[in-house]
C-alpha cells in the first residue's frame, strides 16, 4: 500500500474510476534513490505511461496492490482525456499537517479536487483544462497532461471539492505564477560573439526565453517540446532522452555549458541523479552529459549569422540541427548499447566458466561411483538407494 497515506477508492471522484487508464507502482531503488516504478496491474510485470496494453480498470489496479504485488495505484494522464494535474511537493508536514503558504494558495485558485500524495508531503489537484505551453515543472510545483501517471490515495483534503472541476482560468494563472519563468521573453536577441569565443563570465548569445522560443518554433519543435517536458517516450533509457535534449540545447545555446546546465534543471527531464558524482574523475552525470552533447554537435546556432525574420522560423537551420541531432543521439545511443553488449559477454562468460566447473565436477562424481565397492550381498533396489545416499554425501 501507500507509504503513510491509505488507499480509499471511495473519495475517488466518478469521472477517474470509471476510466481504464490505471496502473500500479512500485517503490525501488535507483541511483540510491526511491523510485515509484510504474507495475501493470494485471501481469505484476514492468508498467508504462505511453503503453495501454499496460493499463487496466480501477478494480484490477486495487486487486493488485490488496494482494501486496504493487504498493500503489496511479491514473494514466493521455491526449484523449481532459485531465491535467498540478503535483505540489514537500509542502506538508505529514505530522501535523501543516500546508506551506504557496501550496494553499494554489490549492485555494484551483479549488478542484485534491488529496495527500503517498508520502504525505505533498498534494495532488487533478482539474480538467488545457496546460499552457512553456515549461512544466518549476520548484516543487510540477504540471502534466500526457504520457505521466499520478499516484492516486483518494486521501481527499477536507474543504476542496469531490469532483473535478474545469479551471482553465485558474490554471492558467497558476502556471504563469508558479511555473514559468520570472522574466518575458525578448523580442530581439541581444548581440553576441559566439559562444567558442567569449570567456565563461560573459552573457550568452540568446537568452533562455528566447533559446526556448526557438527551439520550439523550429521545424523539430515538437520533438524539443515533448523532451522539454519530461516525455521519455521513443528512447530506450531516461539517459538516452537526456542526451537527446542536451544536443538540442548545445545547438541553441552555442555549446554554452552553465546555459545548457540551467536550462536542462528547469526541463521535465531533470532528476537529482543530474548532480551525482557517476566518474572517477569526478564529473557528475550531468556535468558528462553535457560534454558529451557539445562534443558530438558539429554544427551551432550563430545569431550573427541569421537573417532578421529568423526569429519567427529556422526552419531551414533547424532541418539541419535535426539531422545533426539525430547523429549525435545515434552516437550515444550505440555507446550506451556497446556498453551493455560488453556487461552481457562479461556475465556469459563468468556463466560459461561456472558450467565447465559444474560439468568437471559431474566427471569427477561418475568416476568415484563407478569405483565405489560394492556389497554382493547388497539387492539392486538397496544398491541403488546407498549408491545415492553415498552421491548425496559427495555432493555436500
Amino acid at each position: 500500500m501507500c507509504d503513510e497515506i491509505d488507499l480509499d477508492i471511495d473519495q475517488l471522484p466518478p469521472e477517474l474510476r470509471e476510466r481504464e487508464q490505471w496502473v500500479c507502482w512500485r517503490s525501488e531503488m535507483r541511483d540510491d534513490k526511491a523510485t515509484k516504478v510504474p507495475v501493470n496491474p494485471a501481469t505484476g510485470g514492468f508498467g508504462s505511461a505511453t503503453d495501454s496494453v499496460t493499463w487496466a480498470d480501477l478494480n484490477t489496479a486495487v486487486a493488485a496492490v490488496e494482494s501486496d504485488d504493487a504498493d500503489g495505484i496511479g491514473f494514466v494522464f493521455t491526449d484523449d482525456d481532459p485531465f491535467v494535474g498540478v503535483d505540489l511537493d514537500d509542502c506538508r508536514d505529514p505530522e501535523t499537517g501543516t500546508i506551506d503558504d504557496d501550496a494553499q494558495a494554489i490549492i485555494t485558485q484551483l479549488d478542484s479536487y485534491t488529496e495527500v500524495s503517498p508520502s504525505g508531503t505533498g498534494f495532488h489537484i487533478l482539474v480538467t483544462g488545457e496546460l499552457p505551453a512553456g515549461r512544466n515543472r518549476r520548484g516543487g510545483v510540477e504540471c502534466y497532461d500526457t504520457a505521466r501517471f499520478f499516484t492516486v490515495t483518494g486521501a481527499h483534503v477536507a474543504g476542496t471539492p469531490t469532483e473535478i472541476a474545469h479551471r482553465q482560468d485558474a490554471l492558467v494563472d497558476v502556471h504563469r505564477e508558479y511555473v514559468q519563468p520570472d522574466t518575458e521573453p525578448t523580442t530581439e536577441p541581444p548581440s553576441s560573439t559566439p559562444s567558442a569565443e567569449r570567456d565563461d563570465a560573459s552573457e550568452p548569445a540568446l537568452n533562455d526565453e528566447v533559446v526556448l522560443t526557438k527551439a520550439r518554433k523550429a521545424a523539430n519543435g515538437e520533438k524539443f517540446d515533448r523532451l522539454w517536458r519530461g516525455q521519455t517516450s521513443g528512447y530506450e533509457s531516461h539517459s538516452e532522452a537526456d542526451m537527446a535534449l542536451c544536443c538540442l540545447l548545445a545547438f541553441w545555446t552555442g555549446g554554452d555549458h552553465p546555459q545548457m546546465d540551467r536550462l536542462f534543471r528547469e526541463s521535465g527531464l531533470y532528476r537529482e541523479k543530474w548532480d551525482e558524482v557517476h566518474y572517477a574523475d569526478g564529473s557528475t552525470y550531468g556535468e558528462k552529459t553535457l560534454e558529451r552533447a557539445v562534443q558530438q554537435t558539429s554544427e551551432f546556432y550563430d545569431p550573427d549569422t541569421q537573417p532578421r525574420e529568423d526569429h519567427e522560423t529556422t526552419t531551414e537551420q533547424s532541418v539541419g540541427t535535426q539531422s545533426t541531432q539525430d547523429k549525435a543521439y545515434l552516437a550515444e545511443k550505440n555507446r550506451v548499447l556497446t556498453e551493455r553488449v560488453e556487461t552481457l559477454e562479461a556475465t556469459l562468460a563468468e556463466k560459461q566458466a561456472y558450467i565447465e566447473e559444474l560439468e568437471a565436477t559431474v566427471d569427477r562424481l561418475e568416476q568415484r561411483v563407478e569405483v565405489a565397492p560394492r556389497d554382493q550381498d547388497e539387492d539392486p533396489d538397496t544398491e541403488s538407494a546407498s549408491m545415492w545416499e553415498r552421491t548425496r554425501s559427495w555432493l555436500k
